[in-house]
């Protein structure tokens, strides 16, 4: 009985794995084209369809809306009794009907009067929705799967995979980047995670700074009262040239002769371990993991002046860690 089941959830998970496949290889200029029509739209990109179509919309609209683009999705249905009024001119719509008969034709004299393009994902190429269509991208499968040959399963795949493909090209070729996604994710453990280093640093006369030449005093009276276990150490211009830590301290005042001589430039490593302002917090916790530290000197970015110090601690209140 064991055997059976997982057999019958294999050939299901082969028969889609197919349907993506076969997807892959018939990928042309019709992608390209649709491409094209979505990196030019200045309006919004609005989704529809209606039932598992529809469904699969509201996931390729938050996709898409979630990595850069304006979208929304439209219920082909309720199109037809006002909400059409969500189009206007400069839009592209994405319709997605495996049969290209449903009722997203309805939606065909509103996009047609505002001159929007239309882009439609369909298992049909000679179905009205495909003849109407600017471009026609192709989801059609010769078997979804469903031992009764009646629920869509294989086709919604490739829709959702279709709309994967589409979502990330414009990612890239709108070089959206980490820092644009964490402005869309500022809740939860994701949205944490992509926070700014400089939301997070200590900044200002929180800041723990001292110039090369203070003295061994001067270095602990700053490393004390900051209380972040480092100094920043600068020179004359501003630009950095070194760290202290605690350790350090310990290993000067082990071979100092004479400690009341000391100062920052006798203490200081010389090579730390700094990241940018506009580094998210994740990158700072891999960077401080992979050197097994627990502070960071924050640079402006393209520069050597300082602009802050983000410790572990500032992590891990931000729920990073």
């Amino acid at each position: 009985m064991s055997a059976d089941r997982t057999n019958r959830a294999r050939r299901v998970l082969d028969i889609e794995v197919r349907a993506l496949a076969a997807l892959r290889d018939r990928l042309d200029a019709s992608f390209t084209r649709a491409l094209d029509l979505l990196l030019a739209c200045r309006g919004k990109i609005v989704v529809t369809g209606i039932g598992k179509a529809g469904v699969v919309g509201r996931k390729i609209a938050a996709t898409l809306a979630s990595t850069g683009s304006s979208a929304v999705f439209l219920h082909a249905a309720e199109g037809s009794h006002g909400d059409a009024g969500t189009l206007a001119r400069g839009d592209v719509v994405l319709a997605i009907s495996y049969s290209g008969e449903t009722e997203v034709l309805q939606l065909l004299p509103v996009i047609r009067r505002f001159e929007v393009p239309l882009i439609a994902m369909t298992g049909s190429a000679t179905s009205s929705l495909a003849r109407a269509a600017d471009v026609m991208l192709d989801v059609s499968v010769t078997d979804e799967g469903c031992p009764l040959g009646l629920a869509p399963m294989a086709s919604t795949t490739t829709m959702i995979a279709l709309g994967d493909a589409l979502a990330a090209s414009l990612v890239e070729e709108r070089g959206f980047t980490a820092e644009d996604f964490a402005l869309l994710h500022p809740g939860g453990a994701l949205g944490r995670k992509l926070v700014r280093v400089d939301d997070l640093m200590h900044r200002g006369d929180e800041m723990p700074v001292v110039v090369e030449t203070a003295s061994l005093k001067d270095v602990l009276v700053e490393m004390t009262t900051k209380r972040l276990g480092i100094t920043a150490v600068v020179d004359a211009a501003g630009g950095l040239v070194g760290i202290v830590t605690d350790g350090d301290l310990r290993r000067g005042l082990e071979r100092a002769a004479d400690i009341r001589t000391l100062t920052a430039r006798d203490l200081m490593t010389r090579t730390p371990k700094t990241i940018a302002g506009s580094a998210i917090g994740g990158q700072a916790l891999a960077l401080m993991e992979r050197h097994k530290i627990t502070a960071l000197v924050v640079l402006e970015d393209g520069s050597r002046k300082p602009l802050g110090v983000i410790h572990l601690h500032d992590l891990l209140r931000a729920g990073i860690v």
